[in-house]
């Protein structure tokens, strides 16, 4: 099995999607890659590629990186390629109908969740900031509709309670790209059966507001630690201390009663609602994310400070 090469397109933006790029193209022909467009970034605003178009340009994959595909000249460019399959993996474009049809064995998606738990935009912030025990990736057919194609494999990573949706993206863009080269192998020579996704437990990832990321020292312990852990390191949760903005970019559950938002030590544990939380990876504004310790040495927050 995996001897058979198949042609194919793969289509993505992110570091998610470059990671099953570069495991795709080790086996299989990938002879057109599709990206979203540069994007201006930095202080020169200078227009940088997505992950996946530098990572296709090391390969030497051709990139088109159309604004939509509802063109029909976009359409037939993709149908031209003549391909045998495509890889999907948090492009970012809504594929027509004509896209999902025109490879031989139709178009596939790599998708950051257990469906039918968590489809659409933000899955790994959404399953951590929920307190879910686990998540995982789901190799799917596609259909028109959001996330909601025939599953054809699935693979499960459990969440510890120190995670962050930057180690779990880590994990599940690892996982990603065995999987989908697994799937591609078996589909290759027909050793695939799709299972339609269940019509309970559906539940959607809304991307992620900046207006979420305010801390509610009100809410308790396990959500705010769950809050911080799943918006860690983008957009990155926070609050005010001393009238200054800082991220809180990693907590554990502490030990300790009192009111919200107050320091019941030196040592950065804060009340909630109920219960309490210590923080442990900080970010001031301006400089570089640090340690509980390295935040306290430029820092010190005395106990009975009010975090807001």
């Amino acid at each position: 099995m995996g001897d058979i090469r198949l042609r194919v397109a793969f289509m993505g933006t992110p570091d998610f999607a470059a990671t099953a790029l570069k495991a795709v193209a080790a086996h299989h022909d990938v002879v057109c890659v599709y990206s979203q467009p540069p994007r201006p970034a930095g202080r020169g605003y200078k227009l940088v590629p997505s992950a996946v178009q530098a990572k296709a340009e090391t390969l030497g994959i051709p990139v088109r990186c159309p604004v939509n595909l509802k063109s029909p000249e976009d359409q037939a460019a993709f149908a031209d390629l003549a391909l045998d399959i495509a890889v999907v993996a948090a492009y970012g474009l809504i594929l027509p109908q004509a896209i999902l049809d025109a490879p031989r064995l139709g178009c596939i998606n790599i998708h950051a969740s257990l469906l039918p738990r968590w489809r659409g935009a933000a899955p790994i912030q959404r399953a951590i900031m929920a307190g879910d025990s686990a998540t995982g990736v789901t190799i799917m057919q596609m259909d028109k509709g959001l996330d909601t194609g025939a599953m054809l494999s699935t693979e499960r990573l459990p969440i510890g309670h120190d995670d962050t949706a930057a180690t779990i993206h880590d994990g599940l863009a690892g996982i990603g790209a065995k999987l989908v080269v697994e799937t591609l192998a078996r589909l290759a020579i027909g050793d695939v059966v799709p299972t339609p996704q269940p019509e309970e437990g559906v539940t959607y990832a809304q991307k992620i507001d900046k207006a979420e990321a305010r801390i509610d020292w009100l809410r308790p312990a396990a959500e705010v630690s769950a809050k911080i852990r799943g918006l860690s390191p983008f957009p990155g949760a926070w609050c005010e201390l001393g009238g200054e903005r800082v991220k809180i970019l990693n907590a554990a559950i502490g030990n300790g009663e009192g009111e919200p938002g107050t320091a019941l030590d030196a040592a950065l544990t804060v009340a909630c609602g109920q219960g309490a939380v210590r923080l442990t990876r900080l970010q001031r504004a301006g400089a570089k994310p640090t340690d509980a310790d390295g935040f306290l040495n430029g820092r010190p927050v005395p106990c009975g400070t009010k975090f807001a």
